[in-house]
């Protein structure tokens, strides 16, 4: 057993924000010894209920779920930043010649590992990741996350067509891999699966009734794609399977919607298409930093919430551009500003903080429901992933923040003004790791 004294973050059912200026954390092994959240509260609540245990204080510090970035591509890390007219050149000219060098093992070994410590350098103790059209790429993101008892959800791309050599693969040969990926990794310590084609247009009807049926045989495993982010992909998309009602709807005619089913963007739909989402389970995966680099778009919150369906924020690197958690949370609040149906929405700080961490959870079905691990959040029962936050990281945060005369007031300063400074320790499964090593 362990204990944290320090300010500490947590959410409500209702998206809201608990906090408590100063709490207590304690975290302990569940039945199965796998370290989760014993007890939260305040300090004075709680500090008689553990006698004898030691108690370590981060006075001026806050305690917070680890974020959980919803969309994020590994292979694109030395691509972030790159100039394009916007999205299909930037994958002609940027993405997939880069993708192309992941067929080396050692290769993807070293940018899987980079790109994890990256990860947990900015805070994030889950991902849900592309890797590449090459089974040695998954190999490589599962084995580096493992070792860092990340819980991490990826999957091979599937793109057996309009692809350059180098990155597009054999349909058949492309169903087989996935198959032993599935059964050699999901469920693995903290790993999950994602079926994953890259997009409807670079996979044929028969690569995506295959993953269907995979979808159907494994229902325990996670699909992931994009959808309706740039408005030439649509019509490309809508060229191709004319027969169905939308682009969104090609994935769910082969089978590909469905719970633990995340779809990357999701900016120009309709109605039918929200009631789609929400119908079957799937969540969004909104990832503003891409959308607005790309000039694809905005992502309208006012429509996701009438209609009623789930969503989470992403960061997209490498279209995103950047890593940092605050910086996603403030792109966010920038779409929400000026992308709406009705201008004017303000997201609130706790809202655009929830997105990032137990929305985005309950986005993958890793919320507590059905028995599912809970993440996101630092309630009773919660995995133990966590960050150590200063607010006084930087001169200009200690200023803004001492002046804080609220919770919205303190989270909106971070997030404006926040960066990987901010995080002085992350832990994952009860355990120290970047930046902080110990106790």
């Amino acid at each position: 057993m362990k204990a944290y004294r320090a300010a500490i973050l947590r959410f409500a059912d209702d998206r809201t924000a608990l906090y408590e200026e100063d709490g207590l954390l304690v975290i302990g092994p569940d039945a199965q010894g796998q370290p989760v959240v014993r007890a939260v509260g305040p300090y004075r609540d709680l500090a008689d209920r553990f006698p004898g245990l030691a108690i370590t204080h981060f006075p001026g510090r806050i305690l917070a779920p680890g974020f959980v970035d919803l969309h994020i591509h590994c292979p694109q890390t030395d691509v972030i930043g790159s100039p394009a007219e916007g999205l299909l050149p930037w994958l002609e000219n940027y993405t997939f010649p880069h993708e192309s060098r992941f067929h080396d093992g050692a290769y993807a070994t070293e940018v899987a590992s980079f790109f994890l410590d990256e990860l947990l350098r900015h805070g994030v103790t889950t991902a849900l990741a592309f890797a590449t059209s090459h089974p040695s790429s998954v190999e490589a993101l599962f084995q580096q996350a493992q070792q860092r008892r990340l819980r991490f959800i990826t999957g091979k791309v599937l793109q057996d067509r309009f692809s350059p050599d180098g990155v597009r693969d054999q349909t058949e040969q492309s169903l087989i891999d996935t198959e032993a990926l599935i059964q050699r990794w999901h469920g693995v310590d903290r790993l999950g699966y994602a079926i994953t084609p890259r997009f409807a247009p670079t996979s044929t009807p028969e690569q995506l009734r295959g993953a269907g049926e995979l979808a159907a045989r494994y229902p325990q495993v996670w699909i992931q794609s994009h959808v309706a982010e740039n408005l030439a992909e649509i019509a490309w998309a809508r060229e191709l399977f004319p027969q169905s009602r939308s682009y969104l709807a090609t994935y769910a005619d082969f089978g590909l919607m469905r719970d633990r089913s995340v779809y990357a963007h999701c900016i120009h739909f309709d109605d039918s298409d929200r009631a789609l989402m929400r119908d079957t389970g799937a969540a969004a995966a909104v990832s503003p930093t891409s959308n607005l680099f790309l000039g694809s778009g905005f992502f309208d919150y006012q429509g996701a919430d009438r209609v009623g369906y789930r969503y989470g924020l992403a960061s997209d690197v490498g279209g995103g551009t950047s890593f940092s958690p605050f910086h996603t949370m403030l792109a966010a609040y920038y779409v929400g500003r000026e992308g709406q149906t009705k201008p004017g929405l303000s997201l609130s700080p706790q809202h655009l903080w929830w997105q990032h961490t137990a929305g985005a959870a309950a986005a993958l079905g890793l919320a507590g429901e059905a028995g599912a691990p809970s993440i996101g959040n630092l309630n009773p029962g919660c995995e133990a992933d966590f960050v150590l936050l200063n607010p006084k990281a930087t001169p200009l945060l200690a200023r803004k923040t001492a002046q804080a005369r609220n919770l919205d007031e303190l989270l909106f300063s971070l997030i404006v003004l926040g960066d990987d400074r901010l995080i002085e320790g992350t832990a994952v499964a009860g355990q120290w790791c970047a930046p902080r090593a110990a106790d």
